[in-house]
């Protein structure tokens, strides 16, 4: 393994102090059921999303290059090095958001905070991968890449 990097998320604070708010809501409305329910129902998706987004890791596993969100790993995917044709250096914009999206001739983003990130071109299409640590990440799959060609 060559590379391997984690970005954590400040926006997994936010969501927790939001599903305190809910938990807070629940309490004052723990009269009424239905209000209850919902605020407690809030406040469990609200922890929930923040331990599947988190932190996002992109590490090398020998034949490809894995990411995954976690620590509750729900969300991951895998990109062969043989499939990699380019890869670059960019930024993700508003458009292309925090999180998972594909978006209508820009491609698949995999993102969890900030703008950076490395532009690949996998099997004619484009993926971005969201990181703080673009150069080093650019320049490995660089080599990595070379590496498959020579």
């Amino acid at each position: 393994m060559d590379y391997e990097h984690t970005q954590k998320a400040p926006l997994a604070y936010v969501l927790v102090a939001a599903a305190l708010a809910a938990l807070a809501i629940a309490w004052v409305g723990r009269d009424e059921p239905a209000a209850w329910i919902v605020a407690v129902g809030v406040a469990a998706t609200l922890v929930l999303v923040a331990a599947m987004f988190s932190h996002l890791t992109v590490r090398d596993e020998g034949h490809c290059l894995a990411i995954r969100y976690g620590p509750l790993p729900v969300f991951q995917k895998r990109f062969p090095y043989a499939d990699i044709q380019s890869v670059q250096k960019g930024r993700t914009s508003i458009i292309d958001g925090w999180g998972i999206h594909w978006v209508p001739g820009r491609g698949t983003t995999y993102n969890l905070w900030g703008f950076d990130c490395a532009v690949l071109r996998v099997g004619g299409k484009t993926v971005r991968i969201g990181t703080d640590d673009v150069d080093n990440l650019v320049a490995f799959l660089r080599q990595k890449i070379g590496r498959q060609t020579e």
